[in-house]
């Protein structure tokens, strides 16, 4: 199994960016896809999900509104639309296949995660 993220960049307050995640190895559509950060000093912190089968996403309290996960089964991709970035949301972002639901604490609870992306939003 294979997860490849792309997308990373610097960007300012305000700004948007679009996270890709490129799965290889598994059946896609059989697995949820979950967005994990980390900012330096700081523990992982879980982004957003989203069942590649039917689309059902879920995002966390920090990033509603302003975030949006979708999937592309045809080409293995999951997509992390990023709007209204933030200096918060400076972390490495990482994209990860869950051991059950798509909402983990940290990476004790995936089974593969790649080598993420740096998002780096400052003036």
């Amino acid at each position: 199994v294979q997860l490849v993220e792309s997308g990373g960049g610097r960007v300012q307050p305000g700004g948007s960016l679009t996270l890709s995640c490129l799965a290889s190895g598994v059946t896609f559509k059989n697995y949820p896809i979950t967005w994990l950060r980390q900012a330096p000093g700081k523990g992982p912190e879980w982004v957003s999900g989203i069942n590649t089968g039917d689309g059902t996403a879920s995002y966390a309290d920090s990033v509603m509104g302003r975030f949006t996960i979708s999937a592309d089964n045809a080409k293995h991709t999951v997509y992390l639309q990023m709007n209204n970035l933030q200096p918060e949301d400076t972390a490495r972002y990482y994209c990860a296949i869950p051991v059950g639901e798509v909402r983990v604490r940290d990476f004790s609870e995936v089974d593969w995660s790649g080598q993420g992306t740096q998002v780096t939003v400052s003036s």
